[in-house]
């Protein structure tokens, strides 16, 4: 235990800047005693009046000085260099007043002994400010985990700083790729370039790096990361610049790099009018608000200020939790803005009817839907009644109230599914593009994206999850690829296509280029400090061969390797450089309506066998992967020489038939 830096700790504000100004007096008046006595060479002045009436001038206009240029406002185990600047200029008036006092007091003081003291006083006063902060910083020091900073800006002085007092962490040295500041030092910490980080971990024993860059690109980032793979490193990051202006985050509230952070792509600035155009003053109302599109969804068009937001959601805690989050967002930017949260489902006509009368919506954004692909290949009926019903329902009473804008949020897996899941988002886009026919008065159109970073469900918090469980991390197949994008650009994409919607559009929004789940999985393992491998059972994993299993456990129910965005070829441009405009095939409402009734009518019987048909008649481009039904209550009712049913050559075709079978 460090006695005097705990003494220090115990003591009040005031008390602190008493306790300073206390030894600042006998500082001055030490150091003006050695300074005679170095001149003269004894100590005959004490009994000269004159010498002492001049201290007694000089005390009092020192401190004023020192007070004036806020050496007693700053925290001491948070100063830095800077400080020596107001002390500096603390001392030359000091010393300046020791020599016009010592003239007017015709005082026996030599003229060099101001300059004698002025040297002595800077010393002392910095130096023991200095000697006090490293009190500070010494305690626990063994026990804190060794890090290095990456970036010497302002950010990383910033961090460094905090870091020192903290008790987790220890910052060792400094990084930065600008040679300039290469072997300067900062904060205590000698500034490195990237070559010398394997040698400072041999040093230092450092077990983790924080990126100090917080207005770094995505692209910059990447490229850091990528040279840091061959150095057993957690990787961690500060808050981006954005947040910590804002008040959303401190520079101390650094979190693991995940590949969020680097498959996301620089944003493309948003066109304002865009933005606001089915927003801003209109009643907007965002069915599945609690969902991980809904919610952003939410955020961002609190800030586009519409005249009224409904939070429509059928999970209360959902909804409870997005309703609190946008109620405290409210406050923080000082708005007052109507907020309703309505506990509903999508399924039900009257409550979706009554709540878009109720409140005159203008504008529904549509993103409730079950989207976990082997949970909907188990529960059909649910999925069916929710993702196509529930559209239905919901558009129709879009249509039937007046709404203005109708914006249905689709998925990448509704192109030539081989899944329910697919297949069913692919049947709401079909009676969107229907209802466009027919509507004059309400703009349907459909958004088509793929994966979104960090939803509820996808692969990054599983991988996570299994990481800090100690592994395995579990892939599906060695070349399975998926697109992704952040949630953030993704509602925000969401929000200018549907304001460019003539009637029926079909927008896609351009995901990037595919990327491997495996590799995904490895720069995971390797952002922790840890080295992964890559085993296709259990009975090979090894903690010999590195420190996290990757195993790969085969597709899962209707899971495809790869996914598409378009059915047809040659998507138009738009007025913005990451939405198209798709192609696709699309029926009239009495086309569409006798087959919504078929379907229904299986959906009653559980005839999970009908929908299956259904959905291969249909445009839908369905072929799904097995003939094998996997819906957990067919399964349990059926007996076992029906569960393998075979498919029959050329399923593809809209006029193949599955054989009929009774519950």
């Amino acid at each position: 235990m460090n006695r005097p830096a705990d003494f220090f700790r115990r003591l009040n504000r005031p008390q602190k800047v008493g306790l300073q100004l206390v030894t600042d007096c006998l500082l001055i008046v030490a150091c003006f005693i050695a300074a005679m006595a170095l001149r003269l060479e004894s100590f005959a002045f004490f009994g000269d009046v004159r010498v002492w009436l001049q201290l007694a001038l000089v005390l009092p206009i020192t401190l004023v000085a020192f007070s004036s240029l806020g050496l007693y406002r700053a925290i001491i185990r948070f100063i830095t260099g800077k400080a020596l600047g107001a002390v500096a200029i603390g001392v030359l008036i000091s010393a300046l007043v020791m020599s016009m006092s010592s003239m007017v007091l015709d005082a026996p003081v030599p003229r060099s002994v101001p300059a004698i003291y002025g040297l002595l006083l800077f010393f002392t006063i910095g130096g023991v400010r200095f000697l006090v902060r490293s009190l500070y910083r010494r305690p626990v020091n063994r026990h804190r985990k060794p890090v290095i900073v990456y970036g010497a800006g302002d950010a990383g002085r910033q961090l460094v700083n905090a870091l020192f007092q903290m008790r987790e962490y220890l910052p060792v040295a400094l990084i930065d790729d600008d040679a300039r500041l290469h072997n300067m030092t900062i904060g205590d910490l000698r500034v490195h370039g990237p070559e010398a980080i394997g040698s400072i971990i041999d040093k230092t024993g450092a077990r983790a790096i924080l990126l100090a860059l917080p207005s770094a690109s995505r692209k910059r980032r990447r490229e850091i990361i990528a040279s840091l793979a061959g150095y057993k490193l957690e990787v961690q990051t500060i808050p981006g610049m954005s947040d910590i202006v804002s008040g959303k985050a401190k520079l101390s509230e650094f979190r693991t790099v995940t590949p969020e952070d680097l498959l996301g792509r620089d944003p493309v600035a948003p066109r304002d009018d865009l933005l606001s155009k089915n927003i801003a003053g209109k009643v907007v109302l965002v069915s599945g608000a609690g969902g991980s599109i809904g919610s952003e969804l939410c955020r961002q068009i609190l800030e586009l200020d519409p005249a009224a937001l409904i939070l429509f959601e059928m999970s209360e805690f959902g909804l409870y939790a997005i309703e609190s989050e946008l109620r405290e967002t409210l406050e923080r930017l000082g708005k007052t803005m109507p907020l309703y949260p309505i506990l509903g489902s999508v399924q039900h006509p009257k409550r979706i009817t009554n709540v878009l009368k109720a409140f005159r919506v203008q504008t529904v954004y549509h993103a409730a839907a079950y989207k976990h692909v082997p949970l909907v290949e188990e529960n059909v009926v649910e999925g069916i009644r929710n993702n196509v019903f529930g559209t239905f329902t919901i558009a129709t009473a879009a249509h039937d109230t007046g709404v203005e804008n109708f914006i249905l949020i689709s998925t990448d897996k509704a192109v030539r599914p081989t899944n329910i899941m697919g297949a069913s988002k692919r049947m709401a886009e079909l009676i969107c593009q229907a209802k466009a026919r027919k509507s004059t008065s309400t703009r349907f159109s459909m958004v088509r994206f793929g994966n979104v970073l960090g939803s509820s469900g996808s692969v990054i918090p599983r991988f996570k999850a299994q990481i800090e469980k100690g592994g395995p991390v579990t892939v599906t197949h060695r070349d399975i690829t998926r697109f992704f994008m952040t949630i953030p650009e993704a509602a925000q994409l969401v929000i200018q296509a549907g304001a460019m919607a003539r009637g029926g559009d079909v927008f896609v929004l351009d995901m990037g280029e595919p990327v491997k789940i495996l590799d995904l999985a490895k720069s995971m393992v390797r952002l922790h400090g840890l080295i992964p491998y890559v085993v296709d059972s259990v009975d090979e994993i090894d903690s010999a061969r590195g420190d996290i299993p990757i195993r790969i456990t085969g597709l899962r129910k209707g899971e495809k390797l790869y996914e598409e965005l378009l059915i047809g070829k040659d998507p138009a441009g738009t007025q913005h450089s990451r939405i198209m405009t798709a192609s696709e095939v699309s029926l009239e409402c009495d086309i569409l309506k006798p087959m919504l009734d078929r379907l229904m009518k299986a959906c009653e019987s559980f005839d999970v066998q009908g929908i299956r048909n259904i959905f291969l008649e249909a445009p839908l481009a369905y072929s799904p992967t097995s003939a094998e039904i996997s819906d957990l209550m067919w399964r349990s009712t059926q007996p076992m020489q029906n569960q393998n049913l075979r498919v029959i050559e050329g399923s593809k075709n809209s006029e193949t038939r599955f054989p009929k079978l009774t519950p």
